[in-house]
């Protein structure tokens, strides 16, 4: 009778090939770990949902046997969808009571230090906003298909329907985003040199310039999540936000004001600190002619938890 494995190895031997098993499915998993956070965080617009359900999916991929599957990235992607829907149903449930304008977590890193998946346009607070009005089922086939490549037939297996079934599902969510999507992205230089001056102009008091850089339709939306003080309704017209704004700074000018340029979801913008504390995360959208047309801006602390603080405070800063 021919022995097993088991019985070929010596301990020692079958505790390094136990190593190196481990070692490739660990390898495997933090190989594609960018593309299954960038999943994740687009469909639930949350880095804490986002990381839980990277974890849970590590937790499958380790008590499966991985030598079996031969496409890893697309198993690996089914997993993780099909969690953040499970998740997302949830999710939608809890948003229906929340306090004033509901914005995205925000991913905030060091100026041009984000890699690929963040910068791509699929992951910019106004595109995520656009794909809280999609259902569930049609924000993950546009995800899959338009920010990863994904083909209708390799969706139709990750979601148990048919290829020609997420098609139409594609095509229907394709739309609805074409016709709400920001209408101009404004390149990386003008959207930072528009979004200095305006801040400038806040800190000086000028109002008149702040009136200049303001599209006449501006429409800021301030997210507090009733947690902190904040707009309970998004804010239209520049006037209006141009005195709002100059109050909000006026509450802050007398404290240790921090600002500090960052990337938000891959689009320049600012963390604004207080007592070395994140405080506020913002980010604008312009025109064709450099005016600004939209501002987001994050106040809720439980959005802001993740958010560190190691870049050097703006020499605007107070």
């Amino acid at each position: 009778m021919r022995p097993g494995p088991c019985h070929v190895l010596r301990g020692d031997v079958r505790d390094t090939v136990e190593d190196v098993t481990e070692s490739a499915v660990l390898s495997t998993f933090e190989e594609h770990r960018p593309t299954l956070f960038g999943i994740a965080y687009r469909m639930l617009s949350s880095v804490a949902d986002a990381e839980d359900i990277v974890q849970d999916a590590w937790l499958k991929w380790s008590a499966v046997d991985v030598a079996q599957i031969t496409q890893p990235r697309a198993y690996l992607a089914r997993t993780v969808t099909n969690l953040s829907l499970n998740r997302l149903r949830s999710a939608s449930a809890q948003r229906e009571s929340y306090v004033g304008p509901w914005l995205p977590e925000p991913l905030v890193t060091a100026p041009d230090a984000s890699g690929p998946v963040e910068q791509a346009e699929t992951v910019s607070l106004a595109m995520l906003v656009v794909l809280e009005t999609l259902s569930p089922l049609e924000r993950a086939v546009f995800l899959l298909k338009e920010a990863f490549g994904f083909s209708y037939a390799e969706i139709g297996g990750m979601l148990d329907r048919s290829e020609s079934a997420v098609r139409q599902v594609g095509s229907r969510a394709r739309s609805h985003v074409q016709a709400r999507r920001p209408r101009y992205d404004a390149p990386a230089e003008m959207r930072r040199a528009v979004t200095e001056e305006f801040l400038a102009a806040c800190l000086g008091g000028d109002l008149n310039r702040m009136m200049e850089l303001l599209a006449p339709d501006v429409t800021v939306w301030s997210d507090g999540g009733g947690k902190i003080r904040a707009a309970l309704r998004p804010l239209h017209g520049a006037g209006k936000v141009a005195r709002w704004t100059l109050g909000v700074l006026g509450r802050y000018l007398p404290k240790d004001l921090g600002l500090h340029p960052v990337d938000v979801n891959g689009r320049f913008g600012f963390l604004i600190t207080t007592d070395g504390v994140p405080d506020d995360v913002f980010t604008m959208e312009l025109d064709e002619n450099g005016r600004i047309t939209e501002v987001r801006l994050v106040r809720n602390p439980d959005k802001l938890r993740h958010v560190n603080t190691p870049w050097p405070q703006s020499p605007t800063g107070g």
